[in-house]
């Protein structure tokens, strides 16, 4: 009887596609692979219950995973691989762009970048001066500020791989993606670092669920120094000087 069931969702799923099913038929579906032999759909119930939806369980902690009856290990990691194959799937899509020559082609590419990222994480892009993206680099996992983001940490990588421009991009787990003082404070240290070592910083980009800020351009002659290329703020519609 399981098996029949299983393979009529499996078929529902090639015809159709996941946006026609219900929270818990997607996670019934995916724990086939890692519980063959139970009916998963209470399971999965049990899940949505706990956390309340699909990707609040993708989220939640291994070990609160754990703590649902029926869930061992080999589930719950299998839980916690899928929103981190998305966040990789995404983040390398996005750099099959040739050039990164404006700052909305980059600000997508890192919403992807941080998709299932739940804590603050601090990347640095390295460009050459075509816009070619030359690296992308974990810089650091925490707060963002200038204790932890030294100017030495950021600048060695940019040297050792003859960048041309940077930039610096961090996300707000579960907040909203307006900058707080401390990124812009750090953000004019890290800028005028920059500029002793003749690299421009491009931008420092706040990122959070489907939408991205760029500082520099935020703060509204504060920090502003435009780039000498042409057109790299072209193509933005939202208005970041906006508190909202």
């Amino acid at each position: 009887m399981h098996e029949g069931h299983r393979n009529r969702l499996k078929d529902r799923f090639l015809r159709e596609g996941l946006d026609g099913f219900e929270s818990h038929n997607v996670l019934e579906l995916l724990l086939f692979y890692s519980i063959p032999q139970r009916d998963t759909n209470e399971l999965a119930h049990l899940l949505i219950n706990k956390f309340g939806s699909v990707s609040d369980v993708f989220d939640a902690p291994l070990e609160a995973l754990m703590s649902v009856p029926g869930i061992k290990k080999h589930s719950a990691v299998l839980l916690k691989l899928i929103p981190e194959i998305a966040r990789y799937y995404y983040s390398k899509a996005g750099e099959t762009h040739e050039q990164f020559d404006n700052v909305d082609k980059i600000g997508k590419m890192l919403i992807n970048k941080y998709v299932g990222v739940t804590d603050e994480t601090v990347y640095l892009l390295l460009f050459d001066n075509k816009f070619k993206l030359l690296d992308c680099i974990k810089v650091y996992e925490g707060s963002v500020n200038s204790v932890h983001i030294s100017p030495r940490k950021m600048i060695e990588p940019a040297i050792i791989k003859r960048a041309s421009m940077v930039v610096l991009a961090h996300n707000h787990p579960g907040g909203v993606p307006i900058p707080s003082s401390e990124d812009i404070n750090t953000t004019c240290v890290l800028k005028n670092a920059f500029d002793l070592v003749g690299i421009t910083l491009l931008e420092h980009i706040l990122v959070e669920q489907n939408k991205y800020v760029p500082l520099l351009l935020r703060s509204n002659g504060l920090l502003r120094q435009y780039p000498q290329v042409s057109g790299f703020y072209s193509g933005i519609t939202q208005d970041f000087y906006s508190e909202e």
